[in-house]
């Protein structure tokens, strides 16, 4: 049997899962009105969901493992969270197609409570890009696994993507063995996927962050003129990028640092991670450090994020020190 099997068979049932639970409560509750009000209900809703469903499939075929996610139950279980706690509830039964007691949902999302202090767990990010989510564009359930420190597999979901067989899309990857493409309503292997064949930065496209909190744009702009870079950026929200970076749609992702004291979570780069690396790519910091997974929580040795295509990496990570004057 191929190492890591049955995680990545897991895997990806449980972030296909999570997939379909997002996608119908964005098609069904985010609303011109919630818009308008600034409702975050619905990704609120999904948010939870997600994350009980992937912890409910994973806890069914390796209950010792551990989860390292962004949530925990805290909130669902205040007095005043009966609605939503119930309406959680209600789209993971909608999923697991049975009634479902709103103490197990509760329990499932708190077994993402886990501390990344062992040799192997799992880090989830429920849904990435909560404004993405809401504007009915791009967002991300992101999972991945990690031993002694290293990514070993990771499973992206991409509701919206689109791929050949129309929006959906599912990427994976297992150290050493590539990176594959799913369409999210399939099953079976996949198709193998491949970073863009650039061989110098200026052909290269970028791809960064719809919002420009979470990532200084301006200083994106600067060290893409640097490296003679003038096609317009692929902007796109979420983990999705990673998952455009692996498939050649972009050959550059950057992440620039916004504060001093900012330290990325693990849950949001571990699986786009290896994505990229099995697709062919590079992921460092803006140093060109490795990204060191056995800190925590947080990626508490670097300092922004720097995915390529690969043979441009050297390049671009030296345009980014020199623009940063470091």
């Amino acid at each position: 049997m191929t190492r890591y099997a049955t995680e990545l068979d897991v895997a990806l049932d449980a972030v296909r899962a999570a997939a379909r639970v997002c996608r119908a409560v964005q098609q069904r509750l985010v609303t011109a009105e919630t818009l308008e009000k600034r409702d975050k209900s619905p990704v609120t809703v999904a948010d939870f969901a997600s994350q009980a469903i992937v912890c409910q499939r994973l806890a069914s075929v390796l209950p010792d493992d551990r989860v390292v996610g962004e949530e925990d139950s805290a909130e669902l279980r205040a007095d005043d969270q009966a609605g939503l706690r119930a309406a959680v509830a209600r789209e993971v039964a909608a999923e697991i197609e049975g009634d479902v007691d709103q103490e197990a949902v509760l329990g499932w999302i708190d077994r993402g409570g886990a501390q990344a202090d062992t040799d192997r767990y799992w880090t989830l990010d429920p849904i990435d890009g909560t404004k993405g989510f809401l504007r009915g564009e791009q967002y991300a359930v992101a999972l991945g696994l990690i031993e002694h420190g290293q990514v070993v597999l990771g499973v992206l979901g991409c509701p919206n993507l689109e791929g050949q067989e129309g929006p959906g899309l599912l990427f994976s990857a297992v150290r050493g063995q590539g990176a594959r493409e799913h369409a999210l309503a399939g099953e079976g292997e996949g198709n193998p996927i491949r970073v863009a064949a650039v061989a110098v930065p200026a052909d290269a496209r970028f791809c960064e962050s719809v919002e420009s909190a979470h990532s200084d744009q301006s200083e994106s702009a600067r060290i893409a003129a640097r490296l003679g870079i003038t096609q317009q950026p692929f902007r796109i929200d979420s983990q999705c990028k990673y998952g455009a970076v692996a498939r050649g749609d972009a050959s550059i992702y950057l992440r620039m640092p916004t504060r001093k004291d900012y330290r990325e979570k693990i849950w949001d780069h571990a699986a786009g991670k290896i994505v990229v690396e099995e697709a062919g790519g590079r992921v460092t910091d803006v140093f060109g450090n490795d990204l060191d997974f056995a800190r925590g929580r947080t990626l508490e040795n670097n300092r922004g994020i720097v995915a390529t295509s690969g043979a441009i990496h050297d390049e671009v990570i030296a345009a980014v020190r020199e623009v940063r004057g470091e």
